[in-house]
């Protein structure tokens, strides 16, 4: 697998980090309905861990699984002490089960990947070396992505232009969740509380030096998908809403332009009227901008709808998550395998 790193320009280079790898590093991985992945997926963790001879825990969280994920992870956590579950109570997203992932990691420096093995362990170690460059977080940028169809390559890309041009911060192309953040960064992002979230959108928002490393992303190693188009669809809704004031912008451009429009098409007709006496006629066509202009109205008060909707949730003030049990991960010791370390000293 051929890797590439290049570091995004920044105002100035973050000095070098004295350690030469973390003292532990928190892997966290959401996980819904993935009991035929996860094995595999502790498995390639523990290997790469070993190559890199690095300290480290897994940060489970059961976000709802219906399926064995639960009980597979209590099994991993029986073998490997170095493993913290998070069951929530119930399926609350992705975007809030990572949120829950970070809250419990412990480590200096914190890995964010699924379960699917689309996205390599391996690359753990470069994101390491760009973490021991100084900076707080190296993100994985996807080169190609395999076991895709066109279309879904296509509204990925859309979509990221679109983020790109409308949020308030530039929104990385082509990337996921999976990534290294610092300690810093990870207790900056957990203190962002919102309900309605894009993590992604989060991440970018929250700054700090930067590096990225482009690989080639592989198909789900086994099992489906659990996102859809129309879960797609929402949350790309989710991360535009939650991100900018564009929409509610855009709704007020297009609310004068269809009134200046009206205004001038009322002028057309009464200067026709005036001075070549033709009567107004076309009923067809009266009741097609009726309609164009009630659609018109329809649109905005959706978009307000949805801004005030989201209003509505964060005034509620409800925690983001809740657990039915947070078994944390014992690193009293280090293992020669690299399956847990030291307790690190917790940096604010």
């Amino acid at each position: 697998m051929k890797l590439d790193k290049k570091p995004t320009p920044s105002a100035s280079t973050p000095a070098p980090r004295a350690e030469e790898k973390p003292r532990l590093l928190s892997v966290v991985c959401p996980a819904f309905n993935e009991e035929e992945t996860l094995p595999a997926f502790h498995r390639a963790v523990r290997k790469t861990m070993k190559d890199l001879d690095q300290a480290f825990e897994v940060v489970f969280v059961n976000d709802g699984s219906r399926d064995e994920t639960l009980s597979l992870m209590r099994q991993l956590r029986e073998r490997h002490p170095n493993t913290t579950i998070v069951d929530l109570s119930r399926n609350f997203g992705k975007e809030i089960a990572l949120a829950a992932g970070l809250d419990a990691a412990k480590g200096d420096a914190v890995v964010v990947i699924d379960a699917d093995l689309q996205d390599p362990p391996e690359l753990i170690g470069e994101m390491i070396e760009g973490w021991r460059e100084g900076y707080d977080v190296v993100y994985a940028q996807r080169r190609r992505r395999r076991g895709e169809s066109w279309l879904k390559r296509w509204t990925a890309a859309a979509f990221y232009r679109v983020m790109r041009a409308a949020g308030p911060v530039p929104l990385p192309e082509n990337v996921g969740d999976f990534r290294l953040m610092s300690r810093k960064a990870v207790d900056a992002i957990c203190q962002m509380r919102e309900r309605h979230r894009m993590m992604k959108a989060v991440f970018a928002w929250a700054g700090f030096p930067s590096k990225v490393v482009r690989y080639d992303r592989n198909p789900r190693a086994a099992g489906a998908t659990k996102w859809n188009y129309w879960k797609l669809w929402n949350l790309s809704l989710e991360g535009l809403t939650s991100s900018t004031l564009l929409p509610l912008k855009l709704s007020t451009y297009v609310g004068f332009a269809v009134a200046a429009g009206a205004f001038l098409m009322g002028a057309f007709f009464l200067f026709k009227k005036l001075f070549f006496g033709d009567p107004v006629q076309g009923f067809s066509s009266m009741i097609v901008v009726m309609l164009f202009l009630g659609g018109v109205q329809l649109c905005v008060l959706g978009v307000m709808g949805e801004y005030l909707g989201r209003v509505f949730n964060e005034t509620k003030n409800r925690p983001l998550y809740f657990a039915n049990a947070i078994l944390p991960s014992d690193t009293g010791g280090a293992a020669e395998t690299g399956d847990a370390a030291a307790a690190p000293r917790r940096i604010a």
